[in-house]
């Protein structure tokens, strides 16, 4: 059955910890949530007031914790502009260790993408050609611990339906998919329907995010993603879209989490919004 989780990110801005998130996922009844990894230590993590994990935190200790709450992992976001250079020699270490901690908690799924701007100089070829060494390395290590890899639209490769098709006829692993995002297609200037329809059969994990008015005349198809929804999602100018996408999936078999990213005075809201439209 399909159900709804949000991304830690919602609390980014009230300093929580990490746990205080999973409790906030038992009291509105949300059995999934989603948070993205730190690989190694950081001062405002360490003293309580970051609301996601590291990778140094014993993953059976951060399990048995999630357990008391009835709270689980939908997915470890573990996104690193991969098309650089650098995504060679440190995001692919970086993920591999999210995907061999994620496995210890019980987590299915990973979260990559690109950056949203290609370095200076780079072409369309080498920044494909950097993405599928970068990936081939990744689900090398996915495989073995059977953890999905999925592919964030965040960038300027990932946002685009003919790259990733690309991606996707290169890669054909059933550990390799993609992370819907409905807010960063549509403040790409895409159309977030139409990415659903054509990918519909290898979605395994949706982030939903509306964007409000006046952020959508502001920017709309001058950046490729956006972190969290400023709105409550169905408040904004993506909530059409959204429905319409959550329907497509739905008619189509989908059994994942709907994960919402919003900001976390806005979750509650989101949340009823979000159960209304799947119900």
């Amino acid at each position: 059955m399909p159900a709804i989780g949000f991304h830690t990110d919602a609390f980014n801005s009230s300093n929580w910890n990490f746990e205080q998130c999973v409790k906030w996922a038992k009291e509105h009844d949300l059995q999934f949530i989603e948070c993205g990894t730190i690989d190694g230590v950081a001062y405002i993590q360490a003293l309580g007031f970051y609301p996601h994990v590291s990778l140094t935190d014993d993953p059976a200790l951060i399990r048995k914790m999630m357990d008391r709450y009835g709270v689980r992992f939908s997915q470890l976001d573990a996104a690193f502009p991969l098309n650089r250079t650098d995504g060679l020699t440190l995001g692919v270490q970086y993920i591999c260790n999210s995907i061999r901690w994620a496995k210890l908690t019980g987590c299915p799924c990973v979260d990559t993408t690109d950056s949203g701007v290609k370095p200076e100089g780079q072409t369309d070829k080498e920044g494909m050609d950097i993405l599928k060494m970068a990936y081939r390395e990744i689900l090398k290590t996915a495989e073995a611990h059977e953890i999905k890899i999925n592919l964030e639209p965040h960038g300027y490769f990932t946002t685009k339906i003919e790259f990733v098709s690309e991606l996707l006829e290169e890669f054909k692993s059933p550990c390799f998919g993609i992370n819907m995002d409905t807010g960063n297609t549509f403040i790409a200037g895409r159309d977030p329907v139409d990415y659903v329809e054509a990918f519909k059969d290898r979605i395994n994990h949706v982030h939903v995010k509306d964007v409000s008015q006046a952020l959508a005349d502001a920017l709309r198809g001058n950046i490729t993603g956006i972190a969290m929804s400023q709105s409550a999602v169905g408040d904004g100018v993506n909530a059409d879209n959204i429905q319409k996408c959550v329907h497509i999936l739905l008619d189509n078999g989908y059994d994942g989490v709907f994960s919402l990213e919003c900001e976390g005075g806005l979750l509650e809201k989101s949340v009823e919004w979000m159960r209304g439209v799947i119900q």
